[in-house]
């Protein structure tokens, strides 16, 4: 194996390090590397459909972009998708593998470990560098036993660890200082390096905060890294950063999406975030659908039946009937569809406690939550037949009833999903993703009375990757990161660190 590694952990949760990956396995893919991205373990509900048929999380899929590689769920071994405040499903290399509360995943992490390696190796047999990330904080010492994710990793392969700190946040210096502290000092002496990151200012002024760093740790600055502003053109897998993407003001149609707790794959709005000509806005569970909006969009959910719950705490169903008596128009994307409906059955208890509840019967359609899970890509056109769309699917669950006659998209392979009223002011489907289809998208705005601004998304995407790798070369020193990897330990069977 030639493949050299190094891994990427943080002081916290979104400091960077998925950007800062990212930004790497581009630029040190436009030097003609070969390179790998890898998260061992992974917290999100955005999730992407690989091309060899699992699901990795939106971070990775976009890291696997950068270094202009087929998404793998080898990427991104072990996902955990939360679906309540202590319980999540396990994705173990693309499939689902059950739920399991958080108590329970820590005595199964230990037999994950080997999952974890084999993927990673898998990985390294095909690259010249694998950029591993790491997850949450590297200081979390009450997770280290059995840990897969941060230094547990970092120890099977033995490999070099650069420590991230956000700078924005404020504290960076107890921050980065503090994780060598408290952590035990084995882990300690595997980091080689730290990076401060999310800087605004001038970089003069914190010369002696990074020097006070590098003398109290004896660890290398690697970079001081600005603020890069079009980072927000870039998808986010956090919802930490939901209120911060949306735009507001002025006369432009209104486009509400309900954040209830467990929203997933809000990333497919990123797009619409984009367009100058809307308002878009992510409301939270507390405030009130405005009267103004044009359409409200019920997206996907790791929870349907307890988001629906709290879309009804909410009192968005209320807001709901008085936005359609006002000529408003509603969409509903995958768990959102299945709301949308009257009724939802999980016989076999998929997202907790079997049972039926009554949806909000905006669509004369009934759900019923099943074993099989679809993960696939999809393309074909739009109701009227005379617009293309592409796009994916992930869900469980089957949706039928009379409104389903007629379909909201039809796929390439004949196959029919969603349905939309007579009227056309309530729709649903399956299929996530259609806001990235440039051509869908403008006619979609033009349908809202908006102007479009022209955006080629998937070539912004691009550019501003690059755009991100020229600043990382500008102000990381990705010689030093590149002469600090090292080649991994060889493969060997493990029960855990």
């Amino acid at each position: 194996m030639s493949a050299r590694a190094i891994m990427f952990q943080g002081t916290g949760s979104d400091v960077g390090k998925s950007l800062i990956v990212a930004g790497l396995a581009r630029a040190l893919t436009l030097r003609g590397l070969k390179v790998a991205p890898f998260k061992p373990q992974n917290m999100s509900n955005n999730a992407a459909v690989t091309t060899d048929g699992g699901e990795i999380g939106r971070a990775q899929a976009l890291q696997a972009r950068a270094a202009r590689r087929p998404m793998t769920v080898h990427m991104n071994p072990v996902l955990l998708k939360p679906q309540s405040e202590i319980g999540s499903q396990v994705v173990v290399q693309g499939r689902v593998i059950g739920n399991a509360k958080a108590s329970a995943y820590q005595a199964m992490k230990p037999q994950l470990m080997n999952t974890v390696l084999e993927s990673f190796h898998h990985l390294a047999a095909d690259a010249d560098i694998v950029l591993v990330e790491g997850a949450g904080s590297a200081s979390e010492i009450n997770l280290r036993a059995g840990d897969i994710a941060n230094m547990g990793f970092a120890q099977a392969v033995q490999i070099p660890v650069v420590l991230i700190g956000d700078i924005d946040r404020g504290g960076v210096i107890a921050s980065l200082v503090g994780t060598q502290a408290v952590i035990a000092p084995a882990d300690a002496a595997r980091i080689a390096g730290f990076l401060v990151n999310k800087f605004r200012g001038d970089p003069a002024l914190f010369a002696s905060g990074i020097n006070e760093i590098a003398q109290r740790t004896g660890w290398t600055s690697l970079g001081l890294i600005p603020h890069f502003s079009d980072a927000r053109r870039l998808p986010a897998e956090d919802a930490l950063g939901l209120a911060e993407r949306g735009s507001s003001g002025g006369q432009r149609p209104k486009v509400v999406i309900l954040a209830y707790p467990r929203i997933s794959n809000f990333d497919e709005f990123d797009p619409l975030r984009l367009e100058d000509g809307i308002d878009l806005q992510f409301l939270r569970p507390g405030t009130p659908i405005p009267g103004d909006a044009s359409i409200v969009i019920l997206p996907g959910s790791k929870a349907t039946i307890a988001d629906l719950a709290a879309l009804r705490d909410a009192g968005w169903d209320i807001d709901l009937i008085a936005h359609l008596r006002r000529g408003g128009r509603v969409l509903g994307i995958c768990g959102g569809y299945q709301m949308l409906g009257r009724m939802i059955s999980d016989p076999d208890g998929h997202e907790g406690a079997s049972g039926s509840v009554t949806g909000l019967g905006l669509l004369d359609v009934e759900t019923t939550l099943t074993d099989d899970k679809a993960l696939r890509e999809v393309q074909g056109t739009l109701m009227d037949g005379q617009l293309s769309f592409h796009g994916y699917e992930m869900h469980i669950g089957r949706t039928e009833g009379l409104a389903t006659q007629r379909p909201f998209l039809t796929f390439s392979d004949g196959r029919r999903d969603g349905a939309i009223t007579a009227d056309g002011l309530v729709a649903g489907c399956y299929v996530h993703g259609l806001f990235a289809d440039d051509g869908l998208r403008s006619h979609w705005l033009r349908g809202l009375g908006s102007t479009t601004s022209g955006l080629v998304y998937e070539t912004d995407v691009d550019t501003t990757l690059d755009a991100f790798a020229a600043h990382l070369e500008r102000y990381v020193d990705v010689d030093r990161i590149l002469a600090l990897a090292s080649k991994p330990a060889p493969p060997v069977a493990t029960t855990g660190s």
